[in-house]
């Protein structure tokens, strides 16, 4: 997905981190599109009125995002684990 597509392209020196177009570095990423970008196509008529943002930018909105997320879950888990154990000495 997108995301795998921005990692990617923030790794220096991985195959795919130019633009099939333009053959320029994909270092924008375009957040209406959830592309990655090379500065000619956010100059581009395609991508001008899109709100583009640095590349590293995104990728760690997406870190944090996906961090918040698994602590949530963890979170979760740990109250789901506790009324089991709850459950459990009810039972007895």
């Amino acid at each position: 997905g997108h995301v795998a597509d921005i990692a990617r392209g923030l790794l220096p020196g991985v195959p795919g981190t130019l633009c099939g177009r333009h053959r320029e570095l994909l270092q924008l990423f375009c957040r209406d599109e959830g592309a990655l970008l090379c500065l000619v196509c956010a100059r581009s008529r395609a991508h001008r009125l899109h709100r583009v943002v640095p590349a590293e930018e995104a990728a760690q909105e997406f870190k944090e995002q996906i961090q918040s997320r698994l602590q949530a879950l963890k979170e979760e888990r740990e109250k789901y684990l506790e009324s089991r154990k709850s459950g459990a000495r009810r039972s007895l």
